[in-house]
C-alpha cells in the first residue's frame, strides 16, 4: 500500500484541452479534445468533467481557448474584449453551485481588464490558466497534509461522491487527505458511498482507490447509517462545492444526511476544501443556489440502457444539499483547519 499515482483529469496542449471523459469511467478511459470554448462549456454542463476545483480549472482554460478564437475573429480591440466577456459569461452559465467556477473566471476577467493589447492578453490568460491548475494541485497537497494530521494511526474513513484527482487538477481534497494519510504510513480503510444518482463514488472514487491499491469497500448510500451504528466508521471526510461565511457547506446530495448520522453517533465529520470554495458574500447555506439536474439521472441506470422507474414518474433531482456548520467537526483548508466552524471563526481565519 502507498503507491500513489499521479492521476490527472485534464491536459493542456497549448491549443486545446484534453479531458478524461468521467461519464465513461471506470469501464473506459477515453479522452475528449476541446478545441473551442463552447466545447469546454458543454463538457462542464454534461459532466465530462465535474468536481468544483476541476470545473474552475477547466473554465479558466476555456477562457484561454476562447481568447485565441476571438483574436482571429474580432474587428478591433473593443470588439476583442467584448467577445471575451461573452466567453466568460457563457462559461459562468454552466453550473450554478460550485463557487470555484466563478472564482477562476473572476481571476481571468481581471487579466482581461488589465490588458492593453490583444497578443499580451491572450498570452496572459493562458499563463493564468496554467497557474490556476498548478496552484490547485499544490493547494490539494497542503489540504492533504493538514487533514492527515487529524487522523490516528489506523482509521476507517467514510467518504461521499468523488473528491479525488478527478474532481480537481490532481491529488484531490477529501480523497487527498486519504492519499496523504496513506503516504505518511497510516493504516487506512475507506468506505465509499456509491453516491446516487450519478454514482460518482462507485464509478470514480472506487476507480481512483483501486488505481492506488488503497483498500476500500463500496456501499450503497443507505448502508452508511448501518455501519456507523456498528462502530465500524471512525471518521467521515467529504468535499465541498461552496461554503458560506458561517460554515454552512453545499456538497453532493446525501452529504447532509451523513452529517446528521455522524452527529448522532459521535463520529468526526470533516469537510476538505480550498479557501477558493468559501463564498464570504453569503451569510448562510440558505443563500447557496442549488442546481437541479435532468430527471433522466434518476429514471435510468447510469449506463442509460435500463429504466428503473415507471413511465411518467415525476422526479426531483437536486444535485447538492447543505450541511449546517453545527454538524461539521472541522473544515480542512490549505491554510489550516477551522475547528467547529462558525461565522466568527471563519472571518477571523480569513483576516489573518
Amino acid at each position: 500500500m502507498g503507491r500513489i499515482k499521479d492521476i490527472r483529469p485534464l491536459k493542456w496542449t497549448g491549443e486545446s484541452l484534453l479531458l478524461i471523459d468521467q461519464r465513461k469511467l471506470p469501464l473506459k478511459e477515453e479522452w475528449i479534445e476541446c478545441k473551442d470554448y463552447e466545447s469546454v462549456a458543454k463538457a462542464i454542463e454534461d459532466m465530462v468533467v465535474r468536481g468544483a476545483p476541476a470545473i474552475g480549472v477547466v473554465a479558466a482554460y476555456g477562457v484561454a481557448i476562447g481568447a485565441k478564437q476571438v483574436m482571429k475573429e474580432s474587428k478591433n480591440f473593443i470588439d476583442f474584449k467584448a467577445k471575451i466577456e461573452n466567453v466568460i459569461n457563457r462559461l459562468a452559465s454552466t453550473r450554478p453551485t460550485a463557487v470555484n467556477l466563478f472564482w477562476a473566471l473572476k481571476k481571468m476577467k481581471k487579466i482581461l481588464e488589465a490588458g492593453t493589447n490583444e497578443k499580451d492578453i491572450v498570452a496572459a490568460l493562458e499563463t493564468e490558466a496554467i497557474n490556476i491548475e498548478k496552484q490547485d494541485v499544490e493547494t490539494n497537497k497542503k489540504i492533504g497534509y493538514f487533514g492527515a494530521e487529524l487522523l490516528g494511526s489506523k482509521e476507517v474513513i467514510l467518504t461521499h461522491c468523488n473528491t479525488g484527482a478527478l474532481a480537481t487538477a490532481g491529488y484531490g481534497t477529501a480523497l487527498g487527505v486519504i492519499r496523504a494519510a496513506v503516504e505518511t504510513g497510516r493504516d487506512i480503510l475507506v468506505y465509499v458511498d456509491e453516491t446516487r444518482p450519478y454514482l460518482q463514488g462507485a464509478r470514480l472514487t472506487a476507480w481512483e482507490l483501486q488505481q492506488e491499491d488503497i483498500p476500500y469497500y463500496l456501499i450503497t448510500d443507505n448502508m452508511a447509517g448501518y455501519f456507523m451504528s456498528r462502530g465500524e466508521i471512525t471518521c467521515i471526510i467529504v468535499g465541498a462545492d461552496r461554503i458560506a461565511s458561517n460554515g454552512d457547506t453545499a456538497n453532493k446530495i446525501g452529504t447532509y444526511s451523513l452529517s446528521v448520522l455522524a452527529k448522532e453517533h459521535g463520529i468526526p465529520f470533516y469537510v476538505a476544501a480550498p479557501t477558493s470554495t468559501f463564498d464570504l458574500t453569503l451569510k448562510s447555506g440558505k443563500e447557496i443556489p442549488i442546481e437541479e439536474r435532468s430527471p433522466d439521472e434518476v429514471l435510468f441506470c447510469h449506463c442509460k440502457d435500463c429504466r428503473i422507474a415507471p413511465y411518467n414518474a415525476k422526479v426531483r433531482n437536486p444535485a447538492f444539499d447543505v450541511t449546517p456548520h453545527e454538524n461539521i467537526t472541522g473544515i480542512i483548508t490549505e491554510k489550516g483547519v477551522i475547528n467547529s466552524p462558525d461565522e466568527e471563526k471563519i472571518l477571523e481565519f480569513f483576516s489573518k
